[in-house]
């Protein structure tokens, strides 16, 4: 279907056509303005598609100056004649001519100039009555107009304001006769303003035909147009109706039905019409019982929707369980990205504090083994000289000398610290020699100082409920208590730890467990708070296998293990007692006391531990010497060299000390293999098989023996030792019967007791027996 073109409805200049004193109006814009008639101006509905202004004027009088108001639409018939009523009341004809710019082109068909014809004589006496009042022009006017309108359009961009007129009406039906092979649209064909009878042929091929959509639509805005344009048409008449005009008898003109009676219909009987009934009333049947089954699904749908509104305003708050777990998820991810920004600067920290303390006790180890190195090369220098008898002086090395100075200034210094602390019973070697100089401690105090405020100020940004461990919890905490079943469904136990691993870090940058004086592990904040939230949860959730139980062994395992294993690898000192002790105390809270669930704290442990015994194998090779001196040498007490040879055994008496203590901790064979197999058999034997039988040599027996784990030895029905000590039963025997013949028989009964400690009860009542000491038989019937 062609596109409609906008209708226009615009006022028209009429010429007058008598005989010699028409004048054709100027359109100059110069020529003198014309008043102008009263007038009705209506506008067409908005859905009218293109419809404009339509301007009704009254007729004025005839003069030389005399102008009418001509009202104009795209659907007035073409055959309607022009008539216009002069101003002295006479009708009188008149011939409007709108030229256009293409002469040869005819708007109308043939079919358009039959649907004139029959127009024309159906509305006849309509138009005789006010033919002579108003001038309407024909299609072809029209649509020559609308052409001219469209080229001005294309061409300059504007439409000229002259028009030029032929002078009859005969010129235009010319040119409409010869483009009449160029059909109009329909919205462009005559409009019949009264009805026209039909036959009764026509009324009921009308009713039978089929209307398709597109049809319809056409059909009924056509009839839209055709009612709107009456009404136009009414209004203009009551403007310009004159004296003794009655057009009562066309106020409701009717619509009329154009049929074309060229058309053979095909024949209709019963039986078609009753087909194409039973056929419309199958078809309106199926989309009844759709139309009912859409129906009964609505229904279900409203019935399911109240169901589903009712059970959420009985069930609890919807709307706030939502906002919480928004709430909730809004707080980790925050917390998640909180961490992740700190923990650069976390590790940076904790790098600079371990390198710290490794800068130190690299510091000891290397002072120590160097002043051993040089104090043992000073002693050999000094047994060739004797060896040689030169009385010539020892050339010692600046360097030497000063380290030789510099270990008898701290050992001074610390026997006036023993003695005012009134500790007489110790012995040299058995100190901790790790004293710094007041430059060397000044700068170690000022470099932990600064490492302390950067770690104070990782948090300094952070609002308390993502840096404190105790505020972190709570939120969970009020999750698990009002929505315990989500909570144990998201498996928070597993991420809690996860999330309070930095937070904990951040709080062991400054603990060190190898100092005697650091804060034990349960009064760490952190290990407070943790405790806190497992104990709300046994109460809450009432479960013997509760997940949150776990929270505190996996912290261990994942957060404080790994940081004591750094420790005992880097920076422990086995041969420091203090250092062990206050190391061991830690293990063992850790290992022991805290270890809930031994499947996932024993990789932790094992790594640690395997740390320890690694740690303690490596200073029994590296710092363990004992020279053997000849016995001539050592028989003086106060020469070097017995002073070093008793500093240096005291020295591994003391690692052999430190070992042990690790008993209930370490298996009993690992520990056995350390300190029995590698330390005692290997060096603290040698020493004593080098040293005079005495006192002397039955108190460090002694002293060995107090080491010994009593658990190794609680068996009542053992009557021998264990085999790594076999070789210290000999020692002790053959040192008794050597003092048995001495001067110094008496300490003979200090080796009885050692013996039967040991559980050599056999060699004990040997040596009682050979010896006849019938006075020590009770201390082996007290075992």
């Amino acid at each position: 279907m062609a596109h409609r073109p906008k209708r226009t409805f615009r006022q028209r200049r009429a010429r007058s056509s008598d005989s010699d004193g028409a004048e054709e109006p100027s359109s100059e814009p110069g020529a003198p303005e014309e008043q102008a008639a009263p007038g009705l101006t209506e506008e067409g509905p908005p859905s009218g598609g293109g419809r404009v202004e339509v301007t009704a004027r009254r007729v004025r009088g005839r003069g030389p100056r005399g102008r009418g108001r001509v009202w104009a639409s795209s659907r007035r018939a073409a055959g309607a004649a022009p008539r216009a009523e002069g101003g002295s009341g006479v009708p009188e004809s008149r011939v409007v001519d709108l030229s256009t710019d293409e002469e040869g082109e005819t708007p109308h068909s043939s079919e358009s100039k039959d649907d004139q014809g029959s127009s024309s004589n159906s509305s006849s006496s309509l138009e005789e009555e006010f033919s002579s009042i108003v001038n309407i022009p024909d299609a072809a006017f029209i649509q020559a107009a609308r052409r001219k309108r469209e080229l001005a359009r294309a061409q300059d961009d504007y439409i000229s304001l002259d028009v030029k007129h032929t002078s009859t009406i005969t010129g235009m039906k010319k040119n409409s006769d010869e483009d009449s092979e160029s059909e109009p649209d329909d919205h462009e064909k005559r409009i019949p303003f009264t009805p026209k009878p039909q036959t009764l042929k026509q009324r009921m091929a009308e009713e039978t035909t089929p209307r398709n959509e597109e049809t319809s639509e056409e059909s009924q805005e056509d009839e839209n147009q055709d009612i709107w344009e009456q009404q136009q048409m009414r209004k203009a008449v009551k403007i310009t109706e004159g004296p003794g005009l009655d057009l009562s008898y066309s106020s409701e003109p009717q619509t009329v039905k154009k049929f074309d009676t060229s058309i053979s219909l095909p024949p209709v009987n019963l039986e078609i019409i009753k087909k194409q009934l039973n056929t419309r009333l199958t078809l309106l049947q199926d989309t009844h019982r759709s139309h009912l089954r859409e129906y009964e699904k609505y229904i279900q749908d409203v019935k399911s929707s109240k169901s589903t509104i009712q059970n959420l305003e009985n069930s609890s708050n919807q709307a706030l369980n939502f906002k919480f777990y928004k709430s909730m998820k809004i707080y980790v991810e925050n917390l998640i990205d909180c961490l992740n920004e700190k923990i650069i600067s976390i590790q940076e920290i904790e790098s600079s504090m371990h390198a710290l303390l490794l800068k130190q006790a690299m510091t000891f180890v290397k002072r120590r083994q160097d002043e051993l190195k040089h104090e043992s090369t000073y002693l050999q220098q000094l047994s060739r000289r004797a060896e040689t008898s030169t009385n010539e002086s020892l050339a010692v090395d600046e360097k030497t000398q000063w380290i030789l100075e510099e270990i008898e200034s701290r050992r001074s210094r610390r026997r006036q610290a023993r003695a005012l602390s009134g500790n007489c019973d110790h012995q040299e070697g058995t100190s901790s020699d790790d004293e710094l100089s007041s430059a060397d401690m000044n700068d170690f105090q000022k470099t932990q100082g600064d490492i302390s405020q950067d770690h104070k100020k990782i948090f300094e940004d952070v609002h308390d409920d993502f840096c404190n461990i105790q505020h972190i919890l709570l939120k969970f905490q009020q999750w698990r208590e009002k929505y315990p079943d989500s909570y144990y469904e998201a498996f928070i136990s597993l991420w809690i730890p996860k999330l309070l691993n930095p937070l904990i870090r951040v709080q062991l940058i400054d603990w060190n467990p190898l100092k005697f004086d650091a804060i034990g592990l349960k009064q760490m904040p952190w290990f407070t708070s943790i405790e806190e939230f497992m104990a709300s949860s046994m109460e809450d959730s009432k479960k013997e296998d509760s997940s949150d139980k776990k929270i505190l062994s996996t912290v261990i395992n994942k957060t404080l293990i790994p940081r004591l294993t750094d420790f005992v690898e880097f920076i422990w000192d086995p041969l420091s007692t203090s250092q062990t002790t206050s190391l061991i105390t830690h293990c063992r809270v850790i290992l022991e006391e805290l270890s809930t669930c031994a499947n996932e704290v024993s990789k932790g442990k094992q790594d640690l531990l395997k740390s320890v015994v690694v740690r303690m194998k490596k200073a029994i090779e590296d710092d363990v010497f004992i020279p053997l001196y000849p016995k001539r040498t050592v028989e003086n007490k106060t020469s070097p060299h017995s002073k070093f040879q008793e500093r240096q055994f005291w020295s591994g008496v003391k690692l052999f000390h430190n070992i042990l203590l690790w008993n209930g901790l370490l298996p009993d064979d690992t520990l056995q293999e350390l300190g029995l197999g590698k330390l005692l058999n290997r060096y603290l034997i040698i020493a004593l098989l080098n040293a005079i039988p005495g006192p002397d040599v039955v108190k460090k027996c002694d002293q060995i023996a107090a080491y010994l784990p009593e658990k190794w030895f609680q068996n009542s029905a053992m009557r021998t030792s264990i085999p790594q000590l076999e070789n210290f039963i000999q020692f002790l025997l053959q040192c008794a019967h050597k003092l048995s013949r001495s001067e110094f028989r008496d300490e003979v009964k200090e080796i009885i007791p050692i013996l039967v400690k040991i559980k050599a009860l056999n060699q004990a009542e040997s040596f009682i027996e050979e010896y006849h000491l019938d006075h020590l038989k009770s201390v082996i019937k007290e075992v």
